[in-house]
C-alpha cells in the first residue's frame, strides 16, 4: 500500500485540526494544549506539535494527514512535517483579513523548503466578516494562472467539503507526477 503524506498548514484558528478530525477514519491524534498567548482570544486550546489522521483513498493508497501548529514559534514543526510531505493545503480564515499577510509568510516558508503540489483553502466563508474570493486572491497575491495554486473554499466541519479539497489536492498531485514522468520519458 502506498502512503501519501499530506500536510494541513495555516493560520491559527483556520480549521486545521477540525479538517483532520472531520475526514480521518481513525480517531485523530492531537497535541492540543491550553492557549496561553493571543491565541486564547480565538480559542481555548491550540495545537503545539501536530495533528494526525488517516484516510484510505482507494484499496492501494492511504493518506496520512498532518496538521501543523498555527503559531510561528512552532515553525520547527512546519519544517519537520513539510519536508516529508507529498502535497499540502494552506488553510486561511476568510473572516480574518488581518492574518492574510501571515498566511503569505507561511506559504513562503513552505515554498523555501519544498516544491510540491499545494492548494489554498479558504475557511470561514460563511461568516459575515468574510472577504469575497476575488479580494482574498488579490490580498494573498495568489491570482489565477501559471505558478499560482488553486484557491478553493472549504468548510472544515463538513466531510463532503473536506473530501472535495482532498480530491482536488490529490488530482493536482497526480497531474504533477504524470507531467514529471512524461518529461523524463520524452527525448
Amino acid at each position: 500500500m502506498e502512503i501519501m503524506r499530506l500536510v494541513v498548514a495555516g493560520t491559527v484558528g483556520a480549521g486545521k485540526s477540525t479538517f483532520i478530525r472531520t475526514i480521518s477514519e481513525i480517531e485523530a491524534v492531537d497535541t492540543d494544549k491550553a492557549a496561553t498567548d493571543e491565541t486564547a482570544l480565538l480559542k481555548k486550546k491550540t495545537t503545539v506539535a501536530f495533528d494526525f489522521g488517516r484516510l484510505a483513498f482507494g484499496p492501494e493508497m492511504a493518506l496520512h494527514l498532518y496538521g501543523t501548529p498555527g503559531q510561528a514559534r512552532f515553525d520547527f514543526m512546519w519544517d519537520i512535517l513539510i519536508r516529508k510531505a507529498h502535497a499540502y493545503i494552506l488553510l486561511v480564515a476568510a473572516n480574518r483579513p488581518s492574518e492574510f499577510r501571515y498566511a503569505r509568510q507561511i506559504l513562503q516558508f513552505m515554498k523555501q523548503r519544498v516544491r510540491i503540489p499545494m492548494i489554498v483553502g479558504l475557511t470561514h466563508m460563511d461568516c459575515l466578516e468574510a472577504w469575497d474570493l476575488e479580494t482574498i486572491k488579490i490580498s494573498l497575491r495568489q491570482l489565477e494562472g501559471k505558478g499560482h495554486p488553486p484557491i478553493i473554499t472549504v468548510d472544515a466541519r463538513d466531510e463532503a467539503s473536506v473530501a472535495e479539497a482532498l480530491i482536488t489536492l490529490m488530482q493536482l498531485l497526480m497531474q504533477t507526477r504524470e507531467a514529471a514522468e512524461n518529461s523524463m520519458n520524452s527525448p
